[in-house]
């Protein structure tokens, strides 16, 4: 073990190694250095602060027993000691010497180590656009943001508010701001909301629940430059002028990487710092992890840089393990993510479809909404899961849930399927808990696998919502077959001169109306009437049919009355 082990960076990975240290060698020596006031806060938690649901930001530093974790605490709990509002500024290798400076009294330390840990977390991507450095323009990464934030709208100074970025910190800060009664307005300068964790499928559907929330959704739309005196009063973009009192610029995270590379460790392809299983960086005697480090993929191999809390935690165990000569290896990520905005419940893990199509894989997909609970239980919700799925033999490579019901039991399924390399075939037979308070009996991804099954042994054939779309906007001739009740088409609807109601109780009868040269797609709400359907046609000769993935649930684009 060694004697001195030194820490820089006093929240989610740095501490979880120095106070495992501390439990598995009470004899080590024990240092942190963190440039900031605070230390161990919860900074996942810094939403809902300024959503007032955490009322004081105190409790974002506190344990589970109320204690403020503050320096104080960790030298007499832990037997850490933290030295806060002290940068490190340089790392001598040779002498096993970090130099830091105290920001408020430039005080110069020097700080010896055996091991140590670099534990730099990531900065917010700045745009270099005019106006950035206005006031009132916000990034939301550290504890004082949150502060200032939240001080600005309590003392009602903010009433229209511009979000620059619909990724996981935009969509949790549109609802934080909506629910302190601000006019909220996001601009991405991509297709969809939360581009790089969902397809394009799901986060239309996400987008148009958010428009029914009276949250202003601009994608497809760039910011030119930020106008104020000296606040920020409007945002100018390629296709609008907004009004604003407070930007926020959510755009993405990158790692902080200066004082690592300024040492001579080796950065990795993601730009992030190069690290091996055993989160070691070029220099043996040196560790990194959380949102400075890349990550390697479980499922494809590669490096990614994908920033996560709980992901920093798992590191600061795996390296004090290691250094303790403990350690099991860290093997990897799977991007998982999961949130909720505005009564809509969000979570991915795996490959994204898109994201699967691009390093070669054949994939299929399946779409399949469905309530949370039976049909007869009370607080029943929908949920869409969409699975992505090898063709060759069926193995899992990724599931995105939304929807007001239950998302998170289904994706830790998921999840777990991918950690062992499992396929759908494993999710439909797995013995998951059943009782009406809970889910269906056959659960939602269950029966999400066993369609995906169908598809794979060519019983059901299936199109997209987003083809479909494209079909009808191209003007292609073929039928577009509603098979539910004329009651639920009147309160819902696609209008299109391609759509014919035709319920499916009398489609047997009745299908020899329709024209055997064209092709047939059916639907209803969530598809499973309109597999039915596909099958029945089938039976009857039709030799072009095929249903739409997730019926009118899925459908991310226009109806005549609302789905959510």
């Amino acid at each position: 073990m060694p004697k001195k082990l030194l820490v820089i960076g006093g929240n989610a990975t740095g501490l979880k190694a120095a106070v495992r240290i501390k439990r598995l060698d009470p004899a080590a020596d024990v240092t942190i250095i963190e440039k900031g006031e605070f230390i161990s806060y919860a900074a996942c938690g810094l939403p809902y602060y300024v959503e007032d649901i955490v009322s004081d930001h105190q409790e974002l530093i506190k344990t589970p027993v109320g204690v403020v974790r503050d320096p104080g605490f960790f030298k007499a709990v832990k037997g850490v000691v933290v030295h806060h509002k002290t940068c490190a500024e340089e790392i001598d290798r040779k002498t096993k010497k970090v130099i830091a400076r105290h920001t408020e009294t430039g005080e110069v330390k020097e700080f010896f180590y055996d091991k140590l840990v670099l534990a730099l977390g990531g900065v917010p991507v700045v745009p270099q656009i005019e106006g950035i450095n206005l006031q009132n323009i916000f990034n939301l990464c550290i504890l004082e943001d949150g502060i200032a934030i939240k001080t600005l709208v309590s003392a009602g100074k903010v009433k229209k508010v511009v979000i620059v970025g619909a990724g996981l910190i935009g969509m949790e800060m549109a609802e934080a701001f909506h629910k302190r009664e601000v006019e909220v307005t996001i601009v991405e300068m991509l297709d969809e909301v939360l581009p790089t964790l969902l397809d394009r499928d799901m986060g239309l559907i996400l987008g148009n629940y958010l428009k029914g929330k009276k949250i202003a959704v601009n994608t497809s739309e760039r910011v030119i430059r930020f106008v104020g005196d000296n606040t920020v009063r409007k945002v100018i973009t390629d296709k609008s002028e907004l009004l604003a009192d407070l930007v926020l610029v959510a755009i993405g995270v990158r790692p902080q990487v200066d004082l690592a590379k300024k040492a001579g460790l080796a950065l990795g392809e993601t730009g992030a710092i190069q690290v091996n299983e055993f989160l070691q960086t070029s220099d043996s005697d040196i560790y990194a992890g959380g949102d400075c480090v890349e990550n390697t993929h479980r499922i494809t191999g590669k490096k990614v840089f994908v920033p996560m809390g709980s992901t920093a935690n798992k590191h600061g165990r795996i390296i004090a393990d290691h250094i303790a000569g403990k350690g099991l290896p860290f093997p990897g990520v799977l991007g998982t993510a999961i949130l909720k905005i505005l009564g809509f419940n969000v979570a991915r893990t795996g490959l994204s479809e898109r994201e699967a199509r691009a390093k070669g894989y054949d994939v299929d997909i399946v779409i399949c909404p469905g309530a949370d609970r039976p049909h007869f239980y009370p607080g029943k919700a929908n949920i869409i899961i969409k699975l992505i799925a090898a063709k060759r033999d069926g193995r899992l490579l990724g599931a995105q849930i939304i929807g007001p019901g239950d998302v998170a039991k289904r994706i830790e399924v998921a999840v777990t399927v991918l950690s062992f390399g499992g396929s759908v075939k494993d999710i439909a037979q797995l013995d998951l808990a059943y009782a009406p308070p809970f889910s269906p009996a056959m659960d939602n991804i269950i029966t999400a696998a066993n369609v995906m099954q169908n598809k794979l042994q060519g019983i059901a054939r299936s199109i997209s919502p987003l083809k479909v779309k494209e079909k009808l906007d191209h003007g292609d001739n073929f039928v577009f077959l509603d098979v539910r009740s004329p009651l639920e088409y009147k309160v819902l609807r696609i209008e299109h001169p391609n759509v014919i109601l035709m319920p499916l109780g009398k489609l047997r009868e009745e299908a020899k109306t329709l024209s055997r040269d064209k092709e047939i797609i059916t639907f209803c709400q969530v598809s499973l009437r309109g597999y039915e359907a596909q099958r029945i046609l089938e039976g009857q000769g039709f030799k072009n049919v095929k249903f739409m993935d997730g019926g009118l649930v899925g459908w991310p684009f226009e109806t005549v009355g609302s789905i959510w």
